[in-house]
């Protein structure tokens, strides 16, 4: 039996344990986990032998397993002891966000985790943690840009505008802007701003690694009542912010299982074809993002509609095989 498989089946009996107010029996223990009576025997032995407070005794007839009561409320209200061991568990899944404000308001939360849970369920941890690993997407090293955004953090509480530079990755160039800033969008890897520009004129995402220089200015700003940050971004398939698309995509059905086992976007819709192959529909702002995505697919997928970003896909293919083409000699 895989030690992952073990202590997994252990975390469950003592979260199992700690929900119930009379106790459990091993025989609803196992019919619970799905495992035989003398697996469960075998864990409770290994718990207490790990240090944890768990007793049986015989109720009506019946013996009952439990957690000693002065142990589940070892951990201070709202949280209980598995909550909060799974809050601890959780900070290298966190990991994006070092070099921020955020991590280390965090990394200090699970400090005081650490201090608060006692010694035997921080072994437990230990062991637990060898079991699984997190892995992360590449993400952006924030570690020159903790003060902007500390200071674009605190605009956005105090509602005060914002006198920016900002670099444009696409244009090259940079700009000076006044805006509102709404909110702070942490997505794949890296903070945006969410922000009405007065120079654009509308509401837009920069990056918060593309702001240079800023100021917060001694004016305040309202939030519109309309102002919804879900709607506005449920159509985006990325970072991007614009008008809405419909595009259809077609995939090979060696790769139709791939596509169908994951919600890329909340729009979508797929549509099985005959041959094994599917027909991908989603309404989206902007193509820019979509099209990369398709692009990862290579010969496998290919856009029905719209003929603008066959025709965008087109243009990148020709360039590609300038790239790859044979040199002469």
């Amino acid at each position: 039996m895989a030690r992952g498989d073990q202590l997994s089946r252990q975390w469950k009996i003592i979260r199992r344990l700690i929900a119930s107010k009379q106790g459990k029996s091993v025989r609803d223990l196992a019919a619970e986990l799905d495992c035989h009576p003398r697996t469960v025997y075998r864990d409770l032995e290994a718990l207490q032998v790990a240090g944890f407070p768990v007793y049986n005794e015989r109720v009506d007839n019946k013996s009952l397993w439990s957690l000693l009561d002065s142990a589940k409320h070892l951990i201070p209200v709202p949280f209980n002891v598995t909550e909060l061991m799974a809050l601890y568990f959780s900070r290298d899944m966190l990991k994006t966000l070092k070099e921020t404000i955020f991590y280390d308001a965090l990394e200090s939360l699970f400090q005081k985790v650490k201090t608060t849970l006692p010694p035997e369920y921080l072994h437990y941890l230990k062991q637990f943690e060898g079991s699984l690993k997190v892995g992360l997407k590449p993400y952006k090293n924030y570690s020159k840009h903790g003060e902007i955004i500390s200071r674009v953090n605190s605009a956005v509480v105090s509602r005060q505008y914002l006198d920016i530079a900002y670099y444009t990755m696409n244009r090259k160039k940079m700009t000076r802007r006044t805006v509102a800033p709404y909110k702070i969008w942490f997505f794949d890897g890296t903070f945006y701003m969410l922000a009405y520009c007065r120079l654009r004129k509308g509401i837009r995402l920069f990056a918060l690694d593309r702001i240079k220089s800023l100021e917060t200015k001694d004016e305040h700003f309202e939030t519109p009542d309309d102002f919804d940050v879900d709607a506005l971004l449920q159509s985006s398939f990325g970072a991007f912010l614009g008008e809405p698309v419909e595009v259809v995509i077609w995939f090979s059905a060696d790769i139709a299982g791939y596509i169908e086992e994951k919600i890329w976007h909340a729009s979508q819709e797929i549509e099985r074809q005959d041959d094994g192959s599917l027909l991908f529909r989603v309404e989206v702002a902007g193509t820019d993002e979509i099209k990369f995505w398709v692009m990862t697919w290579g010969a496998k997928a290919e856009v029905i509609e719209p003929l603008s970003l066959r025709d965008e896909i087109r243009v990148e293919i020709n360039e590609m095989l300038k790239s790859y083409s044979i040199q002469p000699g």
